[in-house]
């Protein structure tokens, strides 16, 4: 199977210049072209930036809603109390509760896409921070608010968060599934781009965008033009 796909790999990677750079849409379009696998494959985006992410006064990370989402729902819990909780259900949360949910995540029992949380839930959840690392509720990542119900609703609708990585100044990201018409796809990399460019930090000096890169799951890389970004 792998030998197979190593194939269709390198079949894939000569239909087009990898060392070329491409206008956005015009690499969106190759991605899609390339994208035909039996499943309906997810279109990321690699970007390169200009930050030293050693310092902590360099660190990218935020949210921001697709204007088309992901083409996924992803399952939400929530760890709220009282009206908080009846909101979040309202918000269709998949699941709602309080120390049954940390139990159930201890035990490692509790499969979600995402976990949110009211503030005065932190402290139960913090006991958690090892064993959720990144996953952790975090009031920069907008997975932590007195309004969770918005929270919630959010990310339903394809609320994702970027962040680069921990030892690495790259950051990588959904922006869609290669069914998605290539406007739409487009429209939403440039969403995600921009986000990024408002979230620059000051302390970052020299070209803060050094490359982007499209690929669907399991086809190869295309370089973007930067030139040709808005």
């Amino acid at each position: 199977m792998a030998n197979k796909n190593g194939k269709r790999f390198r079949a894939l990677s000569e239909t087009f210049d990898r060392k070329a750079q491409y206008p956005l849409s015009e690499a969106i379009e190759l991605v899609k072209k390339t994208s035909n696998a039996k499943f309906d494959e997810t279109v990321d985006v690699t970007v390169v930036l200009g930050i030293d992410p050693k310092k902590g006064d360099q660190q990218v990370r935020g949210t921001i809603t697709l204007p088309h989402g992901t083409g996924k729902t992803p399952r939400v819990v929530a760890v709220a109390r009282g009206e908080a909780a009846s909101a979040a259900e309202a918000a269709g949360a998949d699941l709602v509760g309080a120390e049954d949910i940390i139990e159930q995540i201890e035990k490692d029992e509790l499969q979600f896409d995402v976990l949110v949380a009211t503030p005065d839930m932190m402290r139960l959840l913090s006991r958690l921070g090892k064993k959720l690392g990144p996953r952790m509720p975090n009031a920069k990542s907008g997975t932590v608010g007195p309004n969770i119900g918005q929270i919630v609703g959010d990310r339903k609708k394809g609320q994702i968060e970027y962040r680069n990585e921990p030892k690495a100044a790259v950051v990588h990201s959904i922006i869609g599934k290669s069914s998605f018409e290539g406007v739409a796809l487009t429209e939403n990399a440039n969403a995600l781009i921009g986000a990024l460019n408002r979230a620059k930090p000051s302390a970052a000096k020299g070209t803060y965008l050094k490359s982007i890169t499209l690929s669907s799951t399991m086809g190869p890389g295309v370089k973007v033009d930067l030139s040709s970004l808005r």
